[in-house]
Protein backbone atom coordinates (compact mmCIF):
# COMPACT_ATOMS: atom_id res chain seq x y z
CA UNK A 1 0.00 0.00 0.00
CA UNK A 2 1.67 3.57 -0.74
CA UNK A 3 0.30 5.81 1.81
CA UNK A 4 -0.25 9.61 0.31
CA UNK A 5 2.72 11.80 0.79
CA UNK A 6 5.15 8.74 0.77
CA UNK A 7 7.15 7.42 -1.75
CA UNK A 8 8.33 4.23 -0.06
CA UNK A 9 5.71 1.68 0.13
CA UNK A 10 4.14 1.29 3.69
CA UNK A 11 1.94 -1.26 5.69
CA UNK A 12 -1.19 0.51 7.61
CA UNK A 13 -3.24 -1.27 10.46
CA UNK A 14 -6.45 0.13 10.95
CA UNK A 15 -8.17 -0.69 14.21
CA UNK A 16 -11.69 1.43 14.68
CA UNK A 17 -14.78 0.53 16.48
CA UNK A 18 -17.07 -1.34 15.38
CA UNK A 19 -20.41 1.56 15.22
CA UNK A 20 -23.33 0.59 13.55
CA UNK A 21 -24.18 4.28 12.57
CA UNK A 22 -22.40 6.61 11.49
CA UNK A 23 -22.49 10.39 13.45
CA UNK A 24 -23.66 11.94 9.83
CA UNK A 25 -26.73 8.89 10.16
CA UNK A 26 -27.00 9.83 13.66
CA UNK A 27 -28.11 13.65 13.49
CA UNK A 28 -30.42 12.71 11.09
CA UNK A 29 -32.29 10.20 12.98
CA UNK A 30 -31.89 12.58 16.15
CA UNK A 31 -33.85 15.72 13.60
CA UNK A 32 -36.61 13.34 12.52
CA UNK A 33 -37.08 12.26 16.49
CA UNK A 34 -37.13 16.06 17.26
CA UNK A 35 -39.40 16.49 14.22
CA UNK A 36 -41.57 13.97 15.25
CA UNK A 37 -41.88 14.59 19.09
CA UNK A 38 -42.67 18.37 18.63
CA UNK A 39 -45.55 17.24 16.26
CA UNK A 40 -47.18 15.64 18.98
CA UNK A 41 -46.36 18.04 21.66
CA UNK A 42 -47.28 21.21 20.25
CA UNK A 43 -50.98 18.59 19.27
CA UNK A 44 -51.10 17.99 22.63
CA UNK A 45 -50.50 21.68 23.93
CA UNK A 46 -53.14 22.81 21.51
CA UNK A 47 -55.77 20.15 22.76
CA UNK A 48 -54.54 22.23 26.73
CA UNK A 49 -52.11 19.86 27.56
CA UNK A 50 -49.57 22.08 28.10
CA UNK A 51 -46.75 19.73 30.19
CA UNK A 52 -46.37 17.11 27.33
CA UNK A 53 -44.63 19.59 25.22
CA UNK A 54 -42.45 21.01 28.20
CA UNK A 55 -41.75 16.96 28.59
CA UNK A 56 -40.90 16.17 25.38
CA UNK A 57 -38.25 19.28 24.82
CA UNK A 58 -36.44 17.59 28.01
CA UNK A 59 -36.63 13.96 26.44
CA UNK A 60 -35.03 15.62 23.60
CA UNK A 61 -32.59 17.37 25.26
CA UNK A 62 -31.63 14.11 27.28
CA UNK A 63 -31.52 12.25 24.48
CA UNK A 64 -29.22 14.42 22.28
CA UNK A 65 -26.72 14.25 25.12
CA UNK A 66 -26.31 10.79 25.14
CA UNK A 67 -26.40 10.43 21.09
CA UNK A 68 -23.55 13.33 21.32
CA UNK A 69 -21.59 11.33 23.71
CA UNK A 70 -21.94 8.09 21.50
CA UNK A 71 -21.22 10.71 18.40
CA UNK A 72 -17.98 11.69 20.02
CA UNK A 73 -16.18 8.64 20.49
CA UNK A 74 -17.46 6.95 17.12
CA UNK A 75 -15.01 8.10 15.35
CA UNK A 76 -12.22 6.46 17.97
CA UNK A 77 -9.34 4.09 16.41
CA UNK A 78 -5.74 2.99 16.47
CA UNK A 79 -3.77 3.36 13.43
CA UNK A 80 -0.36 1.61 13.15
CA UNK A 81 2.17 2.74 10.40
CA UNK A 82 5.13 0.76 8.95
CA UNK A 83 7.17 2.69 6.42
CA UNK A 84 10.75 2.44 6.00
CA UNK A 85 12.21 1.69 9.39
CA UNK A 86 9.48 3.59 11.29
CA UNK A 87 6.45 2.54 12.93
CA UNK A 88 4.41 5.33 14.06
CA UNK A 89 1.49 4.99 16.11
CA UNK A 90 -1.84 7.04 16.99
CA UNK A 91 -4.85 6.39 19.11
CA UNK A 92 -7.78 8.57 18.61
CA UNK A 93 -10.07 8.81 21.56
CA UNK A 94 -12.69 11.12 21.62
CA UNK A 95 -10.99 14.03 20.84
CA UNK A 96 -7.46 13.13 21.98
CA UNK A 97 -5.00 12.08 19.92
CA UNK A 98 -1.83 10.13 21.27
CA UNK A 99 1.29 9.71 18.98
CA UNK A 100 4.38 8.08 19.17
CA UNK A 101 7.11 6.93 16.79
CA UNK A 102 9.32 3.88 17.51
CA UNK A 103 12.36 2.73 15.62
CA UNK A 104 11.38 -0.62 13.91
CA UNK A 105 14.94 -2.69 14.55
CA UNK A 106 13.94 -1.38 18.39
CA UNK A 107 10.00 -1.99 19.20
CA UNK A 108 8.81 -5.08 21.23
CA UNK A 109 5.38 -6.43 20.21
CA UNK A 110 3.99 -8.00 23.40
CA UNK A 111 0.69 -8.95 25.20
CA UNK A 112 0.58 -6.48 27.45
CA UNK A 113 -0.69 -8.96 30.11
CA UNK A 114 -2.07 -12.56 29.20
CA UNK A 115 -4.13 -14.68 26.43
CA UNK A 116 -6.31 -11.61 24.98
CA UNK A 117 -4.71 -8.40 26.87
CA UNK A 118 -3.91 -5.47 24.80
CA UNK A 119 -0.91 -5.37 22.75
CA UNK A 120 1.97 -3.51 24.40
CA UNK A 121 4.45 -1.75 21.72
CA UNK A 122 7.54 -0.49 23.74
CA UNK A 123 10.54 0.67 22.48
CA UNK A 124 12.92 3.61 23.57
CA UNK A 125 11.83 4.29 26.46
CA UNK A 126 8.41 4.75 25.42
CA UNK A 127 5.07 2.35 25.77
CA UNK A 128 1.89 2.61 23.99
CA UNK A 129 -1.16 -0.42 24.75
CA UNK A 130 -3.37 -0.64 21.07
CA UNK A 131 -6.25 -2.83 19.95
CA UNK A 132 -8.63 -1.32 22.31
CA UNK A 133 -10.88 -2.18 19.55
CA UNK A 134 -9.97 -5.43 18.30
CA UNK A 135 -11.53 -8.68 19.42
CA UNK A 136 -9.55 -10.11 22.29
CA UNK A 137 -9.12 -13.30 20.38
CA UNK A 138 -7.54 -11.51 17.26
CA UNK A 139 -5.03 -9.30 19.23
CA UNK A 140 -2.56 -12.46 19.39
CA UNK A 141 -2.77 -12.77 15.51
CA UNK A 142 -2.42 -9.02 15.29
CA UNK A 143 0.92 -8.82 17.31
CA UNK A 144 2.40 -12.02 15.13
CA UNK A 145 1.40 -9.54 12.36
CA UNK A 146 3.28 -6.91 13.54
CA UNK A 147 6.77 -8.95 14.34
CA UNK A 148 6.07 -10.23 11.03
CA UNK A 149 6.36 -7.03 9.27
CA UNK A 150 8.90 -5.73 11.68
CA UNK A 151 11.23 -8.31 10.86
CA UNK A 152 11.10 -8.03 7.00
CA UNK A 153 11.60 -3.97 7.77
CA UNK A 154 14.92 -4.30 9.83
CA UNK A 155 15.94 -7.06 6.55
CA UNK A 156 15.59 -3.97 4.55
CA UNK A 157 12.79 -5.44 2.85
CA UNK A 158 9.56 -3.51 1.88
CA UNK A 159 6.76 -4.11 3.96
CA UNK A 160 3.98 -6.39 2.83
CA UNK A 161 0.11 -7.23 3.57
CA UNK A 162 0.05 -10.64 4.62
CA UNK A 163 -1.29 -13.37 2.28
CA UNK A 164 -4.00 -14.82 4.54
CA UNK A 165 -4.69 -12.38 7.43
CA UNK A 166 -6.74 -13.50 10.44
CA UNK A 167 -7.37 -9.81 10.95
CA UNK A 168 -9.50 -9.77 8.21
CA UNK A 169 -13.34 -9.44 8.39
CA UNK A 170 -15.65 -11.95 7.93
CA UNK A 171 -18.06 -11.87 4.56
Amino acid sequence: MQLPGRETPALQWVLRRNCSITPRQLVAVYASLCVLSLAVGLGFWWQGATYVLAFAGIELLLVGLALGVYARHAADRDTVTLAECELAVECHFGRQVERTAFRAEWVCVEPAQAQGSLVELAGQGRRMLIGRFLRPELRAALAQEMRHALRLAQAGLPPQAPQKSELEPQR
